[in-house]
């Protein structure tokens, strides 16, 4: 790691505090750009996201995209945790925190509303953010790509279901131009570009010194998105602390659970640590553009359900560029596993 890539965090942390002060400065400035989007999705975060996840993506070598099925125990693992677990605990985490223990220092109205977008931030995995941790972690790119597009087919169907069952509510209605249009921006364009560009450096001999060039770029483009999230809700942030401080609780224990439940059950399986970090990082995610306009559509702006999507965005890259760290330091103890060690054998 360079010397900016090791000191990530201070600068993480110094994006937030200059995002929520420019947007309490200019409060106007935040609101012009926020309002330069297309069912839901921010256009200008949609460009920042390019400039994170092209540079990924223009690893991934699509003639060998089939040998991803050797890594089914990482697909499995992945889709177990995103399916079958995150949505269901945060519900739980989300009564027992929001619903009983911090009850009494949160606006009584708004109990429930907070509960539901809790579940709705879990029931959606994240996309494109995802590419940017896999980069960080060494992750296997082609493994990265199939278990993102999978997860995408799966939410198209299981998305309102999964909400449905866990709200109560007789029928969801999902805001299919936000899940859409942002699969087709935070996907399918970045790819068509960084494959299209990958060809003709690959044909020039320059494809490994664009990578090395792109990569400052795209951790520059991470640190302006921070500073876009947290100015467009530096206001609510100032005028909420304690809500938003309660709200991220839940959010914090389920990303951390999430994380190492699926990094702890690959590890048992025998996966590589390059197909684990990914797996447990996607299993730990949220795709927040999709949960934030559902939240909306269901619930309404001011919602209570709106802001808990919110603290999701807010707390999304520090606290996954922390399940990146932790990762990275416990790589040996991952591979110092008797099922690791047994398929590292055999391979």
């Amino acid at each position: 790691m360079n010397l900016f890539e090791r000191y990530l965090t201070l600068w993480v942390g110094l994006c937030i505090v200059v995002g929520i002060g420019l947007g309490h400065v200019m409060p106007g400035v935040f609101q012009a750009v926020g309002r330069l989007e297309v069912a839901q999705v921010n256009l200008p975060v949609a460009v920042l996201v390019w400039l994170m996840i092209i540079p990924m993506l223009m690893k991934i070598d699509f003639g060998a995209l089939g040998q991803v099925t050797k890594h089914w125990r990482g697909i499995s693992v992945t889709l177990f945790i995103n399916w079958a677990v995150k949505p269901f605990s945060m519900a739980l985490l989300g009564w027992v925190f929001i619903g009983w223990l911090f009850r009494p220092w949160l606006p009584e109205g708004e109990v429930a509303s907070y509960i539901a977008g809790l579940i709705l931030l879990a029931a959606a995995p994240c996309t494109a953010m995802v590419f940017v941790w896999s980069n960080l972690i060494d992750g296997e790119p082609n493994f990265t790509l199939s278990q993102v597009a999978l997860n995408d087919t799966i939410m198209v169907f299981a998305f309102a279901p999964i909400v449905a069952l866990l709200l109560g509510l007789s029928a969801i209605v999902v805001p299919w131009g936000t899940l859409v249009l942002s699969v087709v921006l935070y996907i399918v364009v970045p790819v068509v570009i960084a494959q299209v560009w990958r060809a003709r450096l690959l044909a020039s001999g320059g494809l490994a010194a664009m990578l090395g060039r792109l990569g400052p770029a795209s951790l520059v483009a991470l640190l302006a998105t921070l500073v876009l999230l947290f100015g467009f809700q530096g206001e609510a942030i100032l005028a909420q602390p304690l809500v938003i401080a309660l709200l991220a609780v839940p959010i914090l224990i389920q990303v951390y659970f999430n994380a190492g439940l699926a990094y702890w059950l690959n590890r048992v399986s025998g996966e590589a640590h390059c197909v684990a970090a990914p797996s447990a990082l996607i299993g730990a995610s949220n795709f927040f553009e999709l949960a934030v306009a559902a939240a909306i559509s269901l619930f309404g702006f001011g919602s209570g359900a709106a802001l808990a999507t919110v603290v999701g965005v807010l707390i999304e890259v520090p606290v996954m560029l922390s399940v990146v760290h932790l990762a990275r330091v416990s790589r040996g103890w991952y591979e110092s596993g008797p099922a690791v060690r047994r398929r590292a054998g055999q391979n």
